[in-house]
């Protein structure tokens, strides 16, 4: 039987586990698209029971795969999401939706109790974004779903979730609690203090560490569980392992984040206001980023391309680079043209936040990173950095396995796992 490590990779549109083996390849995967329900606001939601359900089920299958023997699991997830569970484990609210609109009122009552909108964010790293700032959501809970609230024995974040499915400890990550939370003081390197004075703390479960393992005995046989990763820390893991020059990471997906580990300077309020912000690293360190709702933008956009010239869901991918289009064309290639390079400007102005002179590179991962046009485009915007296409395939997964490397693995890490291709502009 071959060792592998089991990686759920829970994303906003698609929910996929993986198997790896001692060399990082992958050696089963498999894919779900969940339909969404709604909250009781009737605001569209991800279905946390089917969710719950698809994963439990799906290791089960996985389990009986007579080839392999699973020596631990780890998660990666998209952040901004908690599960709310009762004292059973059970959830008792719905995996509120980060782009529900939060109320206006009660966010004012919020920032002016705490010291005001531009000093709150700069000390917490976290762009006022209502849901998307996920402590938000308990703030709202205790003052407009008070009945649910009582409820609450642990607000648990997305990854630390599925985790808990299979280890049945509670535990929130440094990854999860660090992605524009409202939750951690960056200044104090612990929780703001409105999370102790709001009774907040106490439904937040015992911080522990990323590299944090918990023993599970599964169908008699000991499983290590890892703790979960914000998805976008994970997709960081393989880059900060095996790249040592300043770099810049674009992960593009539905959002494009972008990504300096080599970047320490303190945020600005300025920077703040345009959506900048810190993750932390599974090892705690902060990692200066921008953000970018770039993939859904994009997705969005193009439907109406597809309808207006009546092509199919993946006809961009036909669409190459062709410097001698002219505006005054109107056929789908010219449109779509148009359209990428509309998202080119908003992207330099996204990532331009986060760059500093020493960056000798930029690495792009995730859907665009496969668009040839976006690359092209992308590549002429920065005439003075590397460009490069990175081939890392599922670089969260990846991630979030080697995270847990010392614990399951025999062999060594191996030395090249990108596979790096310069674009030229």
């Amino acid at each position: 039987m071959t060792p592998v490590i089991c990686i759920f990779d829970i994303g906003k549109t698609n929910k996929k586990v993986f198997l790896f083996d001692e060399d990082y390849k992958i050696r089963f995967e498999k894919s779900i698209e969940l339909p969404e329900i709604k909250d009781e606001d009737d605001f569209p939601c991800e279905d946390i029971h089917a969710l719950s359900n698809w994963v439990t089920e799906t290791f089960k299958e996985v389990a009986l795969l007579k080839e392999f023997e699973i020596k631990a699991i780890n998660v990666s997830a998209h952040g901004a999401s908690f599960v709310h569970v009762d004292e059973s484990g059970k959830p008792v609210a719905p995996l509120y939706n980060y782009l529900r609109p939060f109320p206006e009122t009660l966010k004012q009552t919020f920032y002016s109790t705490y010291g005001g909108e531009n000093t709150f964010a700069q000390i917490t790293a976290s762009p006022v974004l209502g849901n998307l700032n996920s402590g938000m959501q308990l703030y709202w809970l205790k003052y407009e779903r008070p009945d649910i609230f009582k409820r609450i024995k642990y607000s648990l974040h997305l990854p630390e979730y599925i985790s808990y499915l299979f280890s049945g400890q509670v535990a929130s990550g440094i990854t999860s609690i660090g992605c524009h939370t409202n939750l951690w003081d960056f200044t104090k390197n612990d929780y703001h203090s409105w999370v102790s004075k709001e009774s907040i703390l106490q439904k937040l479960a015992p911080t522990k560490p990323d590299s944090h393992t918990d023993k599970a005995l599964i169908n008699n046989h000991d499983i290590r569980v890892g703790l979960g990763l914000h998805d976008s820390s994970a997709a960081l893991i393989p880059y900060l392992q095996y790249i040592k020059e300043p770099f810049v990471l674009l992960s593009t997906g539905t959002w494009s984040i972008s990504l300096n580990p080599f970047n320490h300077t303190e945020l600005t309020a300025a920077e703040l206001q345009k959506d900048c912000l810190c993750y932390l690293t599974y090892e705690g360190k902060p990692v200066k980023a921008s953000r970018l709702f770039a993939g859904h933008w994009h997705d969005e956009a193009f439907k109406k391309l597809a309808e207006r010239f009546h092509k199919d869901e993946h006809a961009y991918t036909q669409v190459s680079y062709n410097k001698d289009l002219k505006k005054s064309d109107s056929s789908f290639e010219a449109a779509y043209h148009t359209l990428i390079a509309e998202l080119i400007s908003m992207q330099k102005e996204s990532t331009d936040l986060i760059m500093q002179p020493a960056t000798k590179n930029i690495y792009v991962d995730g859907g665009f990173s496969k668009n040839q046009l976006f690359m092209n485009m992308l590549a002429k915007a920065y005439p003075e950095v590397s460009t490069y296409s990175a081939d890392l395939h599922q670089a969260s997964a990846l991630g979030a396995a080697l995270a847990m490397h010392e614990v399951w693995n025999t062999k060594k890490k191996p030395t090249q796992l990108i596979t790096l291709e310069k674009v030229e502009a």
